[in-house]
């Protein structure tokens, strides 16, 4: 008996050794393609801000970033943040057919664009964003990509009708399946009710979420509308363009005078660091109608979900505007 635990604390003792020897358990990064219509608001600068954020700790890894409006400064903004964030090689699509056209009426698009270094001048430089979400899927491991909307669906509506090409033998559909993760977007309103991401190419919302073929996380207006951001940000020294951005905008609209709605925030939190403490979610499917008003059925088999705060939107508030208020790395500049 003394013999067997001798051998018994001696194998436990190797194993200790082994685990401190090899380090801390490594977490792969989320493999992220972020598909914004940055223009109409500004809550995509914060978002695309804290996906940085999260790549810069290890967290997510930035594969490419797309545009869903054909407003001509939409991929230079992308463009901005990528480059501010010293990552300038990140791809850039747009859509190059048919799609929504909605500029930025608070001028803080063209101030982003004057201000901070680029290389995209306009959406009719950025690469075609079907062929550019084809070439990025067909090089990613099986099940590993993560797709982050928080704006129109009208290039995953064009990615899903896709055809075979030099990068896949497998049409649109095909490659998502065996691509794709899931899809976390911000989209919608629960249980229903008019949202704009989804009113505004309600066809192709119709589309996407009647035949997208891997899990939905859905991000809906009612969670974004009680979490505000951007007060701390525009009050810190930081020269970032999340900081330029909303200090144009807040006093621009009476109702943000206590920070801003954050809709597309709430999509990169979950898609990196998943529900957690934050929120719960209710299964089933939504039912996008032509008109652009959406609906919901619950079914506890249902591939699709919303989320429902479990923390409180003041803390996600403060843990959102954590991430927004990220600066620049050295050497990075």
């Amino acid at each position: 008996m003394k013999l067997n635990n001798y051998f018994l604390t001696l194998i436990v003792a190797v194993l200790i050794c082994s685990c401190i020897s090899s380090g801390p358990l490594q977490i792969e990064p989320v493999k992220v393609i972020f598909d914004s219509d940055m223009g109409p608001d500004y809550d995509d600068v914060g978002a695309l801000t804290m996906l940085h954020a999260f790549a810069d700790s290890g967290k997510a890894e930035i594969l490419a970033t797309m545009a869903s409006n054909k407003y001509a400064l939409v991929a230079p903004c992308l463009n901005v943040i990528n480059t501010y964030y010293g990552r300038p090689e990140i791809p850039v699509g747009s859509p190059k057919t048919h799609g929504v056209n909605i500029g930025c009426s608070q001028h803080w698009a063209d101030s982003l664009v004057a201000h901070y270094t680029h290389t995209i001048i306009s959406n009719d430089e950025a690469q075609d964003a079907v062929t550019l979400y084809r070439k990025i899927l067909a090089s990613q491991p099986d099940s590993s990509v993560v797709i982050v909307t928080v704006g129109f669906l009208t290039n995953l509506n064009d990615l899903l009708l896709s055809e075979s090409d030099p990068f896949s033998p497998l049409n649109g559909k095909a490659l998502v399946q065996k691509k794709v993760k899931r899809l976390v977007s911000m989209a919608g309103k629960f249980p229903e009710g008019w949202e704009f991401n989804v009113k505004e190419d309600a066809a192709s919302s119709k589309y996407v979420f009647e035949n997208w073929p891997t899990r939905i996380l859905l991000s809906g207006f009612e969670i974004g509308e009680k979490i505000l951001t951007g007060k701390r940000l525009i009050a810190s020294n930081l020269k970032s363009p999340a900081h330029l951005a909303f200090k144009i905008a807040i006093p621009l609209a009476a109702e943000d005078k206590n920070g801003r709605m954050s809709w597309d925030q709430t999509a990169v939190l979950t898609a990196i660091l998943g529900t957690g403490e934050n929120f719960t979610e209710v299964k089933g499917v939504m039912i996008a109608e032509p008109s652009g008003y959406n609906r919901w059925k619950n079914l506890e088999n249902g591939t699709h979900s919303y989320l429902v705060f479990k923390n409180s939107p003041e803390k996600l508030s403060e843990i959102i505007e954590n991430y927004m208020m990220h600066g620049q790395k050295e050497g990075k500049k």
